[in-house]
């Protein structure tokens, strides 16, 4: 039993701030509120195959109009789920199109390698065009809130971190296990049944994965909250599709810059596009922070980052104020991060989100 390892979360869903801050995700876990991906199934897609790239995008802006007015109807109980029909295609197999699109000249996230994954060809994530995982489980670590969670640890990022704790999993030192769409979506309602409150899809990096993604999603029959666990370094064009199918977004907000980005993850304009997605992510869904104290990178990292959140979306969102850094992977080889983080720099940083009034959690 799950209560016996985290008692703390038994009673989670009750926690004021956890109402306040993510009252859809406790109504859906409750089975009072329907996921957004649900919803998505039921706005009809008027679908033909002479349709240009251009013309999917335009539908797509079109059916998150009619997707919004759907979901505050059901929201506000004016309209029963079970009265929707479902159409012959739907918003998320538009959705599903327009990854597949993407996929012809990959720019999923910020790299935008622009590589034919449809064809084989390898981007800086090293994710082709068959779903590898390395595991899915019942997780029971994640915050109090967010277990008994259903992870699903997909392969590949498109970062590379130095001090990563998924490395094996990140920089393809597992090779994964080829899973299809049908036997996920499985997985997905018999853990749902065995009490898990959301599907967390993590890696690695989800999103490389996201055509499989929606389309496991397209085959859950169970009402499940989405979390996105990621490093946020989505495109543009990847915030828009993910828009009405998250219901949380859990972020890994690394970095105060870009140099120590480039230092420690290898990737170009991190802050730039980061934050940005940040302030998309409460428009369209509820927003969990993690940020990871890293040793020697308080004045540079930490700081910046609480006072873009305390500046930004500080009433949106929970920071999970991490200080479980450990030397992993090839940290041991930078002098800056070789060693654990120490209880003094730890309590800075608290001390640092009390004083920006940051809604947070150690």
């Amino acid at each position: 039993m799950w209560q016996l390892v985290r008692p703390d979360a038994i009673l989670a869903l009750e926690d004021p701030m956890v109402k306040k801050v993510f009252p859809r995700y406790v109504k859906i876990a409750n089975n009072e509120a329907v996921a957004n991906f649900q919803i998505c199934k039921k706005v009809p897609f008027e679908f033909t195959r002479s349709m240009s790239s251009e013309e999917l995008w335009e539908a797509h802006k079109k059916l998150m109009k009619d997707f919004r007015k759907l979901k505050r109807k059901l929201d506000t109980n004016k309209l029963k789920f079970e009265e929707v029909k479902t159409p012959r295609y739907s918003l998320l197999d538009l959705k599903i199109m327009l990854v597949e699109e993407i996929l012809k000249s990959c720019e999923l996230c910020e790299r935008r390698c622009k590589v034919n994954r449809l064809k084989g060809e390898l981007g800086e994530c090293k994710v082709g065009k068959v779903c590898l995982i390395s595991s899915d489980f019942m997780h029971l670590g994640e915050e109090f809130f967010i277990v008994p969670s259903h992870t699903i640890f997909f392969m590949g990022c498109d970062l590379h971190c130095i001090f990563c704790q998924n490395w094996t999993i990140s920089q393809w030192f597992e090779s994964g296990h080829p899973v299809t769409p049908a036997t996920l979506a499985k997985r997905i309602d018999a853990m749902k049944k065995r009490g898990c409150r959301n599907v967390n899809l993590v890696g690695g990096e989800p999103t490389p994965n996201l055509y499989w993604i929606l389309r496991t999603l397209k085959l859950v029959k169970v009402n499940q909250a989405v979390v996105w666990n990621s490093n946020f370094y989505m495109s543009d064009k990847t915030m828009e599709i993910l828009d009405g199918t998250v219901d949380v977004y859990l972020s890994d907000f690394k970095y105060g810059n870009d140099e120590c980005a480039l230092h420690l993850s290898k990737v170009p304009n991190y802050f730039e596009v980061v934050s940005r997605n940040h302030r998309i992510a409460v428009k369209q869904a509820e927003l969990l922070v993690r940020h990871l104290v890293l040793p020697n990178h308080l004045e540079c990292c930490t700081i910046p980052v609480f006072d873009w959140i305390a500046k930004y979306i500080k009433k949106k969102c929970v920071v999970n104020v991490m200080d479980q850094y450990r030397p992993e992977f090839k940290a041991m080889e930078y002098k800056d991060i070789n060693r654990r983080l120490t209880k003094e720099e730890f309590e800075r940083a608290v001390k640092y989100a009390e004083k920006k009034k940051l809604n947070f959690i150690t």
